[in-house]
C-alpha cells in the first residue's frame, strides 16, 4: 500500500522517532508513523507524541524489506529513518527511497554507515535529484552548525570538534554503540584523507567551556563530520571528540565495550549481533524518561584554525534528543516546500543552510545564541 501522506517516519515507535512525530505535527505536516508492529507504533504515538489529537497521521506496519518499503514509500516525498543499527538495517530502507523517487534523511552517529551513503548511494540519489542526508541529529548537526559559523571567516582549515550532553543514551543508541565499536574503525580527517584512531586511545580528557572540571571523552565512532568535511574544498583537517557530562559514566563506557568486544571477538558476524544485543539490553532496555531541560544539557565546541586565523564557536543548549526530532521535522518540511541546496550525499547544513538550522533551533528554545570569538580576519 502506497501512501498519500507526504513525510514517512519509519521507526516511529522508538524514542526519537516520536519526537520526529511530534515536531512534525508542530510544522504541520501529514506524516506516516511507520514501522514493523502497528500496535505497537499505535500505542507509542498515542501515549508519548504530545499533541497527536490534533495531528494529520496514520499508522503502518512494513516489512523490512526493499519491496515492501519502496511500495510504502511510494507517493511520500520524504522518509525520515530513525531505525538502526544504520549499518545493519539502513541499506534497504534507502535502497527503497531510492525506487520510490523519495529524499532521504535519518538520525545516525555511525561513520562507516555515512562512507557507505557516500561512496554507494550518493551518485545515484544525485543523478534521480534527490537528497540522501544521514546523520542529521544533535550530536552531529549542531556541531556542525558551530563548525559553519567558525568557517565564515574565510582561510581556516581546521576543525577540532567536542559534543557533550547530558543524560543517558536510549536502548537505540546504546545498541548502536556496542555493534559498531565492534563492527567498525573510528576515522578522523588528516590533510583530507581519513585516518584512523588509535584503538587503544581510550578516554582523552578535554576542557569544556564553563565549567572548571576537564570533561572525558572518546572519539565515539569518529562521528559525522570528517565524512561531511572530506569533500569541503575550505577543510583539509577534522577531528572529533564526544561524551556526557557525567564523568563516572563515561568511565564505564569503554569497560562495558571492552569487556563485550572481547567475550565476542571469535564469534561469527550474526551469533556476535545477538550477543551485543543481548548486552546492550543489559546496559538499557527502557526509554529514558522524557528529557528535562535542567537536566538533559548539551554543549558543541569548535575550535576552527589556520596559518593566520583562529574562531572558537560554543552552542549550549538542552534537550538533545528533542534537538534531533525538530531538526528532522524541519528537514522534511523544508523538502515539501522547495528544492534542497544540494542533491545526492549532503549534511544538513549543505541541504538547508546551517544558519536557517540555527533559527529554528533557537526558535524552539533548544539552544542559546551561539559564542563566537575570532582571530586575525
Amino acid at each position: 500500500m502506497s501512501t498519500t501522506k507526504p513525510v514517512v517516519v519509519y521507526g516511529a515507535s522508538g524514542y526519537t522517532g516520536r519526537l520526529v512525530c511530534e515536531y512534525l505535527r508542530e510544522y504541520g505536516v501529514p506524516f506516516v508513523a511507520a514501522g514493523r508492529d502497528s500496535s505497537k507504533l499505535k500505542a507509542a504515538t498515542e501515549s508519548h507524541v504530545a499533541g497527536i489529537e490534533t495531528a494529520d497521521y496514520e499508522v503502518v506496519e512494513v516489512a523490512h524489506d526493499v519491496a515492501s518499503l519502496t511500495e510504502l514509500f511510494r507517493g511520500a516525498s520524504v522518509v525520515c529513518n530513525t531505525v538502526g543499527p544504520f549499518s545493519t538495517l539502513g541499506p534497504e530502507v534507502v535502497q527503497a527511497c531510492l525506487a520510490a523517487g523519495v529524499h532521504y534523511t535519518d538520525t545516525t552517529g555511525e561513520q562507516d554507515w555515512l562512507i557507505t551513503c557516500d561512496e554507494q548511494y550518493g551518485a545515484d540519489f544525485a543523478a534521480a535529484g534527490l537528497l540522501l542526508s544521514p546523520g542529521i541529529a544533535h550530536m552531529y548537526t549542531t556541531g556542525e552548525i558551530a563548525a559553519e559559523l567558525c568557517l565564515e571567516q574565510p582561510g581556516l582549515d581546521t576543525l577540532d570538534i567536542a559534543v557533550f550532553w547530558g543524560g543517558s543514551p536510549t536502548i537505540a543508541s546504546t545498541l548502536t554503540i556496542l555493534v559498531n565499536a565492534a563492527t567498525s574503525k573510528a576515522h578522523h580527517l588528516h590533510q583530507n584523507a581519513y585516518v584512523e584512531f588509535d584503538p587503544a586511545q581510550g578516554l582523552l580528557p578535554l576542557v569544556v567551556p564553563g565549567q572548571h572540571e576537564l570533561a572525558q571523552s572518546l572519539p565515539w565512532g569518529g562521528t559525522s563530520h570528517p565524512v561531511w568535511y572530506r569533500r569541503d574544498p575550505r577543510v583539509a583537517n577534522c577531528k572529533a571528540q564526544g561524551g556526557v557530562f557525567d564523568n563516572a559514566l563515561m568511565t564505564g563506557v569503554p569497560q562495558i565495550v571492552g569487556q563485550a568486544l572481547e567475550a565476542t571477538k571469535d564469534m561469527d558476524a550474526a551469533a556476535r549481533h545477538e550477543a551485543l544485543t543481548a548486552v546492550a539490553a543489559q546496559v538499557m532496555n527502557q526509554m529514558p524518561p522524557r528529557e528535562n531541560p535542567r537536566l538533559n544539557k548539551s554543549l558543541d565546541s569548535v575550535h576552527a584554525s589556520g596559518p593566520l586565523g583562529r574562531a572558537h564557536c560554543v552552542i549550549h543548549g538542552n534537550q538533545n534528543y528533542k534537538q534531533t526530532g525538530l531538526l528532522q521535522a524541519f528537514a522534511a518540511a523544508s523538502l515539501l516546500q522547495q528544492p534542497p541546496r544540494r542533491v545526492g550525499f549532503a549534511s544538513g547544513c549543505k541541504a538547508f543552510g546551517h544558519r536557517e538550522l540555527l533559527g529554528q533551533l533557537r526558535a524552539f528554545g533548544l539552544v542559546a545564541e551561539p559564542v563566537l570569538t575570532r582571530q586575525g580576519d
